[in-house]
């Protein structure tokens, strides 16, 4: 007889994970892993940092309302910050000026704190900062996230609070029978109440196998790159981000940097690895951009960002099949809001108040509800 729990969750990386160590305690979790460790894919392949601005305005919300869980989470979740300040610059040249304008315009009534930066002030922190790169915003509560240690102990969490965990589990079929989902993995087969939909770029073909019409979630590849450059930047140098989304790199410590060509190439959901061309166009347009010379290529990985139509995530139930819960389509903003992300998805999903952090937060516009026209 099938192991029965009250929701059993596709998907053990942020989203899944978070969400478990929300609601576990109220409910029985399983969390299913289609791979033989958690967060193999996008959730171990982040950039690693938290920018109110990363998303756009609808995504603030949740950003915002994740930063001071991040800067002071609960004893017994972390005994430390999860996120170490560095700043980020949004950094233009003649073909980004309208781009850098909308950013301003977007976040000109918000609590996030933007300010104009002038060619002097942008040689002082960016060294060898090349001619034509003349406007700037400066965003200085950028951050860098420990992904690993916020993921490790959401699934801390969640096993704490009576969670179960399954990996190598990759989902074959789901059935609604009766009042319950009969779940068939190529691990053992489930029952439960509530199937949560957390599959990442997985996220419609889940979707299908439960017999749920799927949304129009696409994932895209993104490339990063570690090479070490010299002259070494400064290994606190704010993330620089190209207003126009040409590329984006942060240094660290020893003359490394990360870098990315901003690529998002549509594909299909996969095991994703870097193209050759695209580690090129990263290290092209960082060479326009500073008169650093790329050294080596130490290493470089791609990950999976995957987007509703709409670009907002998906929280709440599906409306063509009972029991069936979107947590899906964070893009690459899945990380940096995952504490409001969880929190308000456990209230949608348990059908109660939501915590006080994402109180102020209204759903409506990351409801599954919103593609049925």
């Amino acid at each position: 007889m099938s192991r029965r729990y009250d929701v059993a969750i596709i998907g053990a990386g942020m989203a899944g994970a978070s969400l478990a160590a929300e609601i576990a305690g109220e409910a029985s979790v399983l969390l299913l892993e289609a791979e033989s460790q958690p967060g193999y894919h996008s959730t171990g392949r982040s950039a690693a940092f938290w920018s109110e601005t990363y998303g756009g305005p609808l995504i603030q919300p949740l950003t915002s309302a994740s930063g001071g869980f991040l800067v002071a989470p609960p004893p017994d979740f972390s005994d430390r910050p999860l996120i170490t300040p560095r700043g980020a610059i949004h950094l233009a040249d003649g073909e980004g000026t309208a781009a850098l304008a909308k950013l301003e315009r977007a976040f000109a009534n918000s609590s996030v704190p933007l300010r104009r930066m002038d060619k002097a002030a942008l040689a002082t922190v960016i060294p060898g900062l090349r001619p034509g790169w003349d406007e700037a915003l400066a965003e200085p509560s950028c951050a860098d996230i420990d992904v690993a240690a916020l993921h490790a102990a959401y699934l801390k969490r969640a096993r704490a609070r009576g969670g179960a965990l399954a990996t190598d589990a990759r989902l074959v079929a789901a059935r609604r029978d009766g009042g319950h989902w009969a779940i068939q993995t190529t691990a053992c087969s489930f029952a439960a109440h509530i199937l949560v939909d957390a599959a990442g770029a997985w996220a419609d073909i889940v979707a299908r196998a439960a017999g749920v019409a799927p949304l129009g979630i696409r994932p895209y590849r993104r490339t990063i790159v570690q090479a070490r450059v010299s002259p070494a930047p400064p290994a606190d140098m704010p993330l620089v981000i190209d207003a126009a989304e040409r590329f984006y790199f942060k240094s660290e410590a020893g003359g490394r940097l990360w870098l990315s060509p901003h690529d998002e190439t549509p594909c299909d959901p996969c095991d994703s690895a870097p193209e050759e061309i695209d580690i090129a166009t990263a290290i092209d347009r960082l060479e326009q951009v500073v008169d650093w010379r790329v050294e080596r290529v130490e290493r470089s990985w791609a990950g999976l960002r995957s987007f509703a139509p709409d670009r907002l995530p998906v929280y709440g139930f599906a409306a063509d099949a009972p029991g069936f819960f979107w947590c899906a389509g964070q893009g690459g903003f899945g990380i940096q809001t995952a504490p409001a992300a969880a929190k308000l998805a456990a209230a949608l999903l348990l059908g109660r108040a939501p915590d006080s952090l994402v109180a102020p937060i209204d759903p409506a516009p990351y409801a599954p509800g919103r593609f049925a026209a």
